[in-house]
C-alpha cells in the first residue's frame, strides 16, 4: 500500500512538473523571452511572430503624442508635439517607428535603426526615446509579474537605470493567438514612463533638489 502511494505522488510531482514546464514554454514570458533572444540573434520573422509590431508602435505613437510637452523636455524636436504634430502624422510616425525597430532587430544597432527611418516632418527616433527610459548601461532585472485574464496578459519587466541610480519597470501587454503562443502588442505605461523620466531628468538638472 505504501508503495502504490509514493508511485502515485512520485506521478502526480512528475505530472505537475511537466504541465509547469509546458506552461512556461507557452506562456507570456516565454513569448517576450523568445522576442528577446531573436533581437541578438537578429531573427526578424521569429521576433515579429511573438510582437505585433504594427500595433505596437500604433499605440507608441499614440502614446508619445499623448505626452506632448513631455516629449518636448526629452528629445530634439519634441517641440513639434506640443504643437500637436504628431497626432496629425501618425501614420507617418508609425511607419517610421515600424522601420527603426525592424532595422534594429536585424542589425543590433541604434544607429542604423535611426538612420533607418524614412524622412519625416518631425524629427523624432522613438528608438532614441526609448533608449532615454532604458539606456545603453541598463541591465535586465527581471520579470517583475505576470498575470493573465483570459487571452490577455500583462508582464512587468524591471531594468536598471544607472544615470538615475533607479529601477525602471514596463508592462507589456500581450494577447494569446489562435495557435496558442502569445503575441505583445502594447507598451500600456509609456506615458508614465515618459514623465517619471522627465522628472527624474529635471531633478538630476537642479541637483538633485
Amino acid at each position: 500500500m505504501k508503495k502504490l502511494v509514493l508511485l502515485v505522488l512520485l506521478i502526480a510531482v512528475v505530472a505537475g512538473g511537466y504541465y509547469y514546464y509546458s506552461s512556461l514554454k507557452s506562456g507570456p514570458s516565454y513569448a517576450l523571452m523568445q522576442a528577446a533572444a531573436a533581437t541578438q540573434t537578429h531573427d526578424l520573422a521569429t521576433f515579429e511572430r511573438y510582437v505585433d509590431v504594427d500595433a505596437l508602435t500604433g499605440h507608441l505613437v499614440d502614446d508619445v503624442a499623448s505626452q506632448g510637452s513631455v516629449v518636448g523636455m526629452l528629445v530634439p524636436g519634441g517641440r513639434f508635439a506640443m504643437q500637436g504634430a504628431l497626432r496629425l502624422l501618425k501614420p507617418q510616425l508609425t511607419k517610421a517607428a515600424h522601420a527603426e525597430i525592424k532595422r534594429y532587430v536585424q542589425t543590433g544597432s541604434l544607429e542604423a535603426a535611426n538612420a533607418a527611418a524614412p524622412k519625416r516632418l518631425v524629427n523624432l527616433s522613438f528608438t532614441g526615446l526609448a533608449g532615454r527610459v532604458v539606456g545603453a548601461d541598463s541591465k535586465f532585472k527581471g520579470i517583475k509579474y505576470t498575470t493573465e485574464e483570459g487571452d490577455e496578459a500583462r508582464v512587468g519587466l524591471e531594468f536598471t537605470q544607472p544615470k538615475f541610480d533607479t529601477t525602471m519597470v514596463l508592462e507589456v501587454k500581450l494577447r494569446k493567438q489562435a495557435d496558442g503562443h502569445w503575441q505583445a502588442n502594447e507598451i500600456t505605461n509609456t506615458g508614465e514612463l515618459l514623465k517619471h523620466v522627465a522628472r527624474l531628468e529635471k531633478q538630476k538638472l537642479m541637483g538633485g533638489s
